[in-house]
């Protein structure tokens, strides 16, 4: 039987795919329960994901015995059970959601871009103008975010972004979103007191330069593009890449120093 592709809204404002398996024909029974199944395979997707990025984020310690899984990975493995047993979903397709957001999107690609950007005026005016098109013309295909914006540190700006919503963020270029950037505390003090979360973070900056918070959505997101730091003169795209980190692309971080990665 034919597999069918559906596009699903979860509740964190992501629109991810999944690749399920129609059980007979859509009319009576299959129809009626069709709102529910909805919701439970973007409620186990959601879940996935979410596991898959506090594990990368926080690198989580099982007990003495290593072995043993977590209450929230049991639900989500019977949850995964019974609608497999279903034929709801195809796990194969959850497995490779989560690999592609761990390995083949991430911080890595917005690197890419932050260093041609340093390195080509051309494409920092157009990354600039219309960054959605700009990270296009680099074979970036973005599926989470209708529009890309990418907004520049100076020494006068300093450039911060935000969900306060929930973690709207632009997964294509930076990855998985941290879990302190989900979290309640970040999205209210990013607001209310963007210096005092930048000292948290180790970010000092001087008490003239502005500070600019920006608020992400499901259609719009940014990426900070950050100064590039002195003495990497003369260094290539790959090289300067190295510099970037995923917080200087958020604004919770500086570039590295070139002395730091030499």
């Amino acid at each position: 039987m034919k597999r069918r592709a559906a596009m699903f809204r979860i509740s964190f404002g992501h629109t991810i795919m999944l690749v399920i398996r129609p059980s007979g024909s859509r009319k009576g029974g299959q129809a009626a329960a069709s709102h529910t199944g909805n919701k439970e395979r973007a409620k186990l997707a959601r879940t996935k994901l979410e596991i898959a990025m506090a594990e990368k984020d926080d690198h989580h310690h099982h007990d003495e015995h290593g072995s043993e899984l977590s209450e929230m990975q049991l639900r989500v493995r019977a949850l995964e059970t019974v609608l497999t047993e279903k034929g709801y979903i195809d796990p194969s397709a959850l497995d490779a959601i989560i690999e592609a957001y761990e390995t083949k999107v991430g911080p890595h690609i917005g690197a890419r871009v932050i260093a041609k950007a340093w390195s080509d005026p051309a494409f920092k005016r157009a990354l600039l103008d219309n960054a959605t098109e700009a990270v296009l013309a680099l074979g970036i295909i973005n599926r989470v975010g209708d529009h890309l914006i990418a907004v520049e540190n100076t020494p006068k700006l300093h450039n911060m972004i935000v969900c306060t919503l929930c973690s709207c963020y632009p997964w294509e270029v930076l990855g998985l979103p941290p879990v302190w950037y989900k979290s309640a505390p970040y999205r209210s003090r990013a607001v209310n007191d963007p210096r005092g979360v930048l000292a948290d973070f180790g970010v000092t900056l001087p008490a003239d330069t502005n500070i600019r918070v920006w608020d992400s959505t499901a259609e719009t997101r940014f990426i900070v593009l950050p100064m590039r730091p002195a003495g990497a003169e003369g260094w290539d795209e790959e090289k300067l890449a190295s510099l970037v980190t995923r917080d200087s692309m958020i604004g919770t971080g500086f570039a590295k120093l070139p002395s730091e990665v030499a």
